[in-house]
């Protein structure tokens, strides 16, 4: 068939590849001069399987209202009346259950897991190379509630097998020396050690060279304006470079998505969360991380990537806001200085932000619409990096009419329109959001 993707971030041009590699024609439209510019551009740098954890949990709304009144809090809520940024808070309160949080996370791991598995199998038969590291991931405490709070993880992680190992402050300096210096603020860790690391921003670019020397068309530096077509089907998608036709269409962008197809009665939960991330110049190695280290104070992640150090994290709800917060910056620097200080030059620091698609269930949604030939690869928040394969992989089975490898029925448009985990409305009662 020919299929046109909405977006080339990392979803999209993961979907572009292996819609190819079935042999699909395809092409894929973005408004930015190149791949991976906006949300992919300098994420946390972490693939983490093991950590694919929704926000909404138990005692997470008690811990927002304790946040507000932080300096350095990991969640920063800005007031505002927008009716479709209320409607997703309360969508995700009714998540913060631990009925729906053990759901939520399972099947989030299973993606996720997925997901590497795919990123392996590309990265064997493709030789890609982004700064790649598979060392693990290891998610700091340094408070004793936090060390407790992690059992309900260990139940899914140990039910789901997937392998961890839960250390004392010695074990954690023992995996990442670095953290040798900061040793008094550690009560512990939780080690998963099948998570990996890699610049989003280098796999997406390379992935996209190759996937144009099979043949894929990009079409950047045009905006997308409307899909043109019924409640039925897609005719095609109207766009600066004039009105572009195909058999199917694929939704990968990110945040904006619920906008384009809102038109057709669609309501995505899909709202905009903002994330910061410094990248900065190792200039000791001996202080530097290994692989990727969470701070759970912060909720901010800490990972090596070559001769770099990315700290990434925090959650701001500020719309589309996309100024840089002095205060923000502040927080990430505060982080990765008490942890693993000297390790970087500070003052050399690149500081970014970007808008993580959130749904409220913290699943992306993957999949079919009512809309016969238009898909979905959307929703992924802070976890796109880390499910970027395998949702690309299994868009492009389902296109394809092929089996996918993992079960995809909870993950798809469908979850919503029967009352599932995002609580959303009917189709048939939904207006555009």
């Amino acid at each position: 068939m020919k299929i046109i993707i909405l977006g080339a971030g990392v979803i999209g041009v993961t979907s572009a590849w292996y819609l190819a590699r079935a042999g699909h024609e395809v092409t894929v439209v973005d408004r930015q001069p190149a791949a991976a510019l906006e949300t992919s551009f300098a994420n946390a740098g972490e693939i983490s399987p093991g950590y694919s954890t929704p926000w909404a949990a138990p005692g997470i709304p008690q811990k927002a209202l304790k946040w507000l009144f932080q300096r350095h809090a990991p969640l920063v809520l800005h007031a505002s009346a927008d009716p479709a940024r209320l409607r997703w808070m309360l969508q995700m309160l009714g998540n913060c259950t631990s009925g729906a949080y053990a759901t939520n996370k399972s099947r989030m791991m299973r993606l996720a897991m997925y997901s590497r598995e795919c990123l392996g199998t590309l990265r064997a038969e493709t030789g890609i190379s982004y700064d790649e590291r598979t060392q693990g991931t290891l998610q700091v405490f340094r408070e004793d509630k936090q060390l407790r709070a992690v059992a309900k993880d260990i139940e899914v992680l140990r039910s789901d097998g997937v392998a961890h190992e839960v250390l004392d402050a010695a074990g954690c300096v023992a995996v990442e020396p670095g953290l040798a210096h900061a040793r008094h603020l550690l009560k512990g860790g939780l080690r998963l050690p099948g998570d990996e690391t890699g610049d989003c921003l280098i796999f997406t670019q390379s992935l996209a060279a190759m996937a144009a020397a099979e043949g894929v068309r990009f079409l950047y530096d045009t905006s997308i304006h409307a899909l043109e077509g019924t409640a039925s089907r897609i005719e095609a998608v109207q766009t600066s470079a004039g009105r572009l036709v195909a058999d199917g269409f694929v939704v990968a962008l990110g945040s904006y998505s619920p906008a384009l197809v809102a038109p057709l009665g669609l309501r995505l939960p899909v709202h905009p969360v903002k994330g910061y991330s410094l990248t900065i110049p190792i200039v000791d190695e001996s202080r530097a991380p290994v692989s990727t280290v969470m701070d759970e104070t912060y909720k901010v992640a800490i990972t090596r990537l070559g001769d770099r150090i990315r700290v990434g994290g925090l959650a701001e709800l500020a719309g589309f806001d996309l100024s840089l917060s002095p205060r923000r910056r502040a927080t990430l620097a505060k982080s990765v200085g008490e942890l693993f200080g000297g390790a970087g030059d500070l003052d050399k620091a690149t500081f970014w932000t970007g808008l993580r698609p959130m749904t409220p269930d913290g699943t992306p949604i993957v999949g079919a619409t009512p809309v016969g030939n238009l898909w979905l690869n959307t929703g992924h928040g802070t976890l796109g990096w880390t499910m970027a394969a395998g949702s690309g992989r299994l868009i492009a089975d389902l296109i394809s009419g092929r089996q996918p490898e993992i079960r995809a029925d909870d993950l798809g448009y469908a979850r919503y329109l029967r009352g599932g985990a995002g609580r959303a409305r009917p189709l048939s009662q939904a207006a555009p959001a």
